[in-house]
């Protein structure tokens, strides 16, 4: 595989993601279901997806991934197969109907605190080493930034969507954008 192709595999779940979201959403009912069904198809396949895919990488092939990663074969490549194992896991949580915006906020910071770290680390590994290898300075580093932060981002922007009744559901919370119940009534 050429250098493009091993950098960009990664975010081929992000790809997925974006097109399932926008081919869902076409004709969406209102803004708090098109926002739901983004974060639904973010967390199951950016998110779930990805991570079930690298538990599956460095189990079966670590030599592969050290290689690609530009580091040598490490007992450690066992310990990120399961940390990404548990990514998944809450990435499938987080695209369940029953998920709250809270606790998507909260799987998205989970998911942050590791993909983050790891992409300080590849960015450390980039200038202090030179290590300009496909699995550490290419799509690997762009997911490790946006897949927590989209996460949060949309479980944040539901949250501040006016809480609506079936009526104002329909027409985009006809009370006006970002405006809660209790704004409205302090206005009456």
């Amino acid at each position: 595989m050429t250098y493009t192709m091993k950098s960009a595999f990664p975010l081929f779940w992000v790809l997925l993601a974006v097109v399932g979201a926008l081919l869902r959403t076409r004709r969406s009912p209102s803004r708090r279901a098109a926002l739901e069904t983004w974060q639904r198809w973010w967390a199951v396949a950016a998110l779930g997806c990805g991570s079930l895919w690298m538990t599956v990488a460095f189990l079966v092939g670590p030599g592969t991934m050290a290689d690609t990663i530009g580091f040598t074969r490490s007992p450690f490549q066992f310990e990120i197969a399961f940390a990404n194992l548990g990514l998944a896991v809450m990435g499938l949580r987080a695209a369940s109907r029953s998920a709250t915006p809270r606790e998507r906020v909260t799987i998205g910071l989970g998911a942050g605190m590791f993909l983050w770290g790891a992409a300080v680390g590849h960015v450390h590994q980039w200038f202090a080493q030179g290590d300009h290898e496909p699995g550490n300075t290419g799509g690997v580093l762009i997911a490790d930034i946006l897949l927590p932060a989209v996460m949060i981002f949309l479980a944040w922007r539901e949250q501040r969507l006016p809480v609506a009744g079936p009526a104002e559901e329909q027409t985009d919370g006809a009370a006006g954008h970002g405006t809660s119940p209790a704004r409205l009534a302090e206005r009456t």
